[in-house]
C-alpha cells in the first residue's frame, strides 16, 4: 500500500473520530480543516454551509483566510464556482484560477502564483447543504482529479454529521413536554441518522425511508443477512406519525411451522394440546402500530394464505376460533432469500409476493459500501469500550487496512462481532491488526490481491503481528529504522532484514 493511500486512510480515520467527538458544527469543521491542512498539505481551504431556508452559502470555517476575507465569502446558488457546485451538486476542478472566469475571488485572498481550485458539494438527502473547497499548487489534471475524488469522500463523511448536529440543535430549541420528549428519544435510537453510513447507496436508503415512513404502504426490505434490516424497519416506524404506537418484531425463520400461526394470530383456549389459556397473537399486540416480519420468505404456504387475507381484509381468526378480529396494522417485512426463485419453485405465493412488494428497499452489503467501514468500526469501538470498561483510543493503520481489504460475508453484524472480539483481547490503547479474528489475517498483508480465505495459517498471523510492531515503531520515529531498532531492543541489521522480508517501506512513515 503506497504512502498516498496510507495518508488518505489516516485522514478519513481522523475525520471519523472528529465526527464522533464534536457536537458543534463550527468546532467540527475547523477540526476537519486542521486535519486536511496537516495531512494533505492544502494551502487554503473553506467549508461553506447553506443558510436554512435560503439560497445563500456562507463560509463557516476556513484556513488561510483572515476574518475579513472569510466574511466576504458569501455566494448565492449558481454564483461563482462555489455557487455552481452547490446548485448542480457536481464537483469542479479548476487547474488554474487565473484562466477561468467563473472564479470570482470574492475573498480577494488569491494573488500571485498559479493556483488550482477544487470544490465539492456536501449533500444530505439529495439536497446540497454546503461545499468543501481547497487550493492546491497547480499539478497535472490526473493528480487534481484524484484529489477531487478524495475530497468528495471527505464531504460525504461530513454531510450526515452536519445534518445530524443541525437536527439536534433544532430539537433542543423546541423541547416538548416530558412524556413526548421521552418517547421521541426512544424513537431516535432508530431514526436514520442513527444508522451509521453516508455512502451514496445508504443515502438512497435514507431517502426511501423518508418517502415511505408516514404512509400505510407495505414495505419489503431486502438484503443479505447482517445488513441491518430490522434497524431500517424501526426507522420507518419511529420516523412516522405512529412512533408512539407499538412496534412488534417477529423472526419467522426462528419459529417452527406448527407455532408460527399461533404466534402471529393467537389461539383460543383448548385450540391444541398445551393451549391452556386464550393468547393474543402478534397482530393483535401490534394493533394501531407496526408489525415487522423478518425472514418472511421462510414461512410455510399454509401461513402465507392467512397472511394474505389479513393484509387484504384487515381481519383474521385466532387458531381454534371462529370470531373475526379486525386490526389496523402497518406491515413491514424483510428477507435475505431470493423470493423470485421461491416463486419459480412454488414455495412462495405470487399473490402474497406482489402484496408485500409494494415498496421495496434494498440494503447494500458492507463490501459495496467500503467508505462506511471505518465509521462503523469506530462506532462499535466506542460501544464496546463503554460496555467492557476499556479505553482504546484508536484503530491502527494496519487494522484499518485489513478491514478495508476483507470481503465481509457477514456484513455489519460480522464487523460488530470482530470489533467486540478485538476490544476484549486488546491490552493497550490501540486496536491492532493482530487483535482481529484469523479470518481477517489475509494475504493482502503479503501484497497479493487474492480473495480473503476463511482463516489464516500460523506463518501469516505471525507476519501480521511482526509487521504491525515494526510499522508502529517506524511511525513513532518517522521512518527511522535505526531508532525503531533501538525501541524494539534489536539491531539495525535485523530490522532492515525484516523490513525487506515483509515489504515495508520506511519512507511511507516519514
Amino acid at each position: 500500500m503506497d504512502a498516498t493511500h496510507n495518508t488518505e486512510l489516516e485522514i478519513i480515520y481522523g475525520i471519523s473520530r472528529a465526527i464522533t467527538r464534536q457536537h458543534d458544527i463550527s468546532a467540527l469543521l475547523n477540526e476537519v480543516l486542521d486535519i486536511l491542512e496537516t495531512e494533505m498539505g492544502m494551502s487554503r481551504g473553506t467549508l461553506t454551509l447553506r443558510r436554512p431556508g435560503t439560497d445563500i452559502l456562507v463560509i463557516e470555517a476556513s484556513r488561510g483566510l483572515t476574518h475579513d476575507e472569510q466574511l466576504r465569502g458569501q455566494y448565492r446558488l449558481g454564483e461563482g464556482v462555489t455557487g455552481e457546485v452547490a446548485e448542480t451538486a457536481k464537483p469542479i476542478v479548476i487547474p488554474d484560477i487565473a484562466e477561468d472566469q467563473r472564479f470570482l475571488n470574492r475573498t480577494r485572498s488569491r494573488v500571485g502564483s498559479k493556483v488550482a481550485f477544487l470544490c465539492v458539494p456536501i449533500i444530505h438527502q439529495r439536497s446540497t447543504i454546503g461545499t468543501l473547497s481547497i487550493d492546491r499548487t497547480s499539478e497535472s489534471i490526473d493528480a487534481l482529479e484524484e484529489d477531487l475524488s478524495f475530497l468528495q469522500l471527505v464531504a460525504d463523511l461530513l454531510a450526515q454529521a452536519v445534518a445530524s448536529i443541525r437536527e439536534q440543535i433544532a430539537e433542543h430549541e423546541s423541547l416538548m413536554e416530558e412524556n413526548k420528549l421521552l418517547r421521541r428519544q426512544l424513537g431516535d435510537q432508530f431514526h436514520p441518522r442513527s444508522i451509521i453510513g453516508n455512502c451514496s447507496n445508504m443515502r438512497s436508503v435514507y431517502d426511501q425511508i423518508a418517502q415511505v415512513a408516514d404512509s400505510a404502504a407495505t414495505v419489503l426490505i431486502r438484503g443479505e443477512s447482517g445488513t441491518g434490516k430490522e434497524l431500517v424497519a424501526r426507522a420507518i416506524h419511529f420516523g412516522s406519525s405512529k412512533k408512539d404506537t407499538p412496534f412488534i418484531a417477529v423472526n419467522c425463520a426462528a419459529l417452527p411451522e406448527q407455532l408460527i400461526e399461533s404466534e402471529l394470530f393467537g389461539h383460543e383456549k383448548g385450540a391444541f394440546t398445551g393451549a391452556a389459556a386464550e393468547r393474543k397473537g402478534r397482530f393483535e399486540l401490534a394493533n394501531g402500530g407496526t408489525l415487522f416480519l423478518d425472514e418472511i420468505g421462510d414461512i410455510a404456504p399454509s401461513v402465507q394464505i392467512r397472511l394474505l387475507r389479513v393484509l387484504q381484509e384487515k381481519t383474521f381468526e385466532r387458531v381454534g376460533g371462529v370470531t373475526p378480529i379486525s386490526v389496523n396494522v402497518r406491515v413491514v417485512t424483510a428477507t435475505s432469500r431470493d423470493l423470485e426463485d421461491a416463486l419459480e419453485d412454488g414455495s412462495f405465493r405470487e399473490d402474497l409476493y406482489y402484496r408485500l412488494n409494494v415498496f421495496p428497499i434494498i440494503l447494500p452489503s458492507l463490501r459495496s459500501r467500503r467508505s462506511d467501514i471505518i465509521l462503523l468500526a469506530d462506532h462499535f469501538l466506542r460501544k464496546f469500550n463503554e460496555s467492557y470498561g476499556k479505553k482504546i483510543r484508536r484503530i491502527s493503520t494496519t487494522a484499518i487496512n485489513m478491514m478495508m481489504a476483507y470481503h465481509w460475508p457477514g456484513n455489519v453484524r460480522e464487523l460488530e462481532n470482530c470489533i467486540e472480539r478485538a476490544v476484549l483481547t486488546t491490552a493497550d490503547e490501540v486496536l491492532h491488526g493482530y487483535s482481529l479474528p484469523p479470518s481477517l489475517q489475509t494475504s493482502d498483508l503479503t501484497r497479493t490481491a487474492s480473495i480473503p480465505e476463511a482463516g489464516a495459517d500460523l506463518k501469516t498471523m505471525i507476519q501480521s503481528y511482526e509487521r504491525e510492531i515494526i510499522v508502529d515503531a517506524l511511525k513513532k520515529h518517522r521512518g527511522n529504522a535505526a531508532a525503531a531498532a533501538r525501541t524494539l531492543h534489536t539491531t539495525q541489521r535485523i530490522i532492515n532484514y525484516r523490513i525487506a522480508q515483509l515489504g515495508i517501506h520506511p519512507r511511507d512513515y516519514r
